[in-house]
């Protein structure tokens, strides 16, 4: 849908460019009947640079196409408008570049909302006191736990009390679904624990976009088509119980440094695995980490997080497929995510790390 929509504003833009080419005589445009001056035939000619910009942006998957494109249509229908006999058909694809347009704003606006709370979380002050981590800080902790926090190379490094990771990947929501491709950038927060999602989706060749907001165990979610049609909308206990989970599970994953935090209690089972219990505001959860000879965590299990589908709380895990060096750091680069059916393991999910930046002072 995305590169039809390129082609269109292709091939309308550069036939403006016979009003600018009627306007200054080059060559016998017999398109246009009608005599063009040259100033409106500049006007012709900027509509096609607007055209080819606003393609150029949906290429790139610019968040401010719509401005570029509003112009374009405006433009181009005024100038349609004075030469109505010979291009009214051009209304045709204005009003199906308008749409576009629509959209376009719609996903800018739904963004805003994310980039907003994204901003406004900054002033959260610092949960973690600054510094490095040092083996003193992690002394008290199980030797699993100390041994994943090594292998990772966090010691040594900056205490960590934020993120932003960008992701890739697919996703479903039953088996019998065709996987959605998706790009998602979220940041976490540790001193009032926020965890704040965002995810572009495509489900048959229609943009999807989805917000996970989770601030201090209160959590929602909302899925929208286009990002003007809400598709799926969640909240209340459950969901908060859920997001606590999953907010544990990224503070695993991604920010292994920040396992030192006194809201976790742990239960060493044996050399491979360790129990935790975890709470936010009087939400508790559990959950068991199971690591590797070396000391990598492997995966990542809870019975706490709730599955919307089935409308239940089910075995809810994260397998890590692969680690790699970010920034210094050695972490889960690739993970699925797992809900357990009777005789049978649904991977809804698959997650691939593009980036983490750590202890960000601003929205990126």
């Amino acid at each position: 849908m995305r590169y039809a929509a390129i082609v269109l504003l292709l091939i309308h833009g550069l036939i403006h460019v016979l009003g600018f080419a009627k306007a200054f005589h080059l060559g016998n445009i017999s398109q246009l009947t009608k005599e063009i001056s040259k100033p409106a035939g500049l006007f012709w000619l900027f509509a096609t640079l607007l055209f080819v910009s606003a393609a150029v942006m949906l290429f790139l998957q610019s968040r401010l196409l719509w401005l570029v494109l509003i112009a374009a249509v405006l433009i181009s229908q005024v100038l349609i408008t004075y030469s109505w006999h010979d291009a009214k058909f051009g209304t045709i694809a204005n009003v199906l570049l308008l749409a576009v347009a629509i959209s376009s704003f719609a996903s800018w606006k739904y963004h805003h909302l994310f980039v907003s709370d994204v901003k406004s979380n900054f002033s959260q002050p610092a949960y973690f006191e600054q510094g490095l981590l040092t083996e003193n800080d992690i002394v008290h902790l199980p030797l699993t736990i100390q041994r994943y926090i090594r292998y990772t190379k966090s010691i040594g490094k900056p205490k960590v009390n934020n993120f932003k990771a960008e992701f890739t990947g697919t996703i479903r929501g039953k088996e019998n679904e065709q996987w959605m491709p998706f790009y998602s950038e979220q940041y976490n927060f540790f001193s009032v624990p926020t965890r704040l999602f965002f995810m572009n989706a495509t489900m048959k060749s229609l943009p999807v976009a989805g917000y996970h907001k989770y601030v201090n165990a209160n959590a929602s979610m909302d899925i929208r088509l286009l990002s003007l049609f809400q598709v799926q909308y969640f909240d209340g206990a459950e969901m908060n119980t859920a997001e606590t989970v999953t907010f544990f599970n990224d503070l695993c994953i991604m920010a292994p440094a920040a396992l030192i935090d006194k809201r976790i209690e742990w239960e060493e089972v044996n050399a491979h695995a360790t129990k935790a219990r975890f709470t936010v505001n009087n939400h508790t959860i559990n959950a068991t980490l199971f690591f590797n000879d070396e000391g990598a965590l492997i995966d990542f299990e809870s019975f706490d997080r709730f599955n919307t589908q089935e409308n239940k709380r089910m075995r809810w895990t994260t397998p890590i497929k692969a680690y790699t060096e970010i920034n210094g750091y050695k972490l889960a680069s690739e993970a699925d995510l797992v809900y357990s059916y009777p005789g049978q393991e649904f991977v809804y999910g698959r997650f691939k790390m593009k980036q983490i930046l750590y202890n960000t002072s601003a929205a990126k």
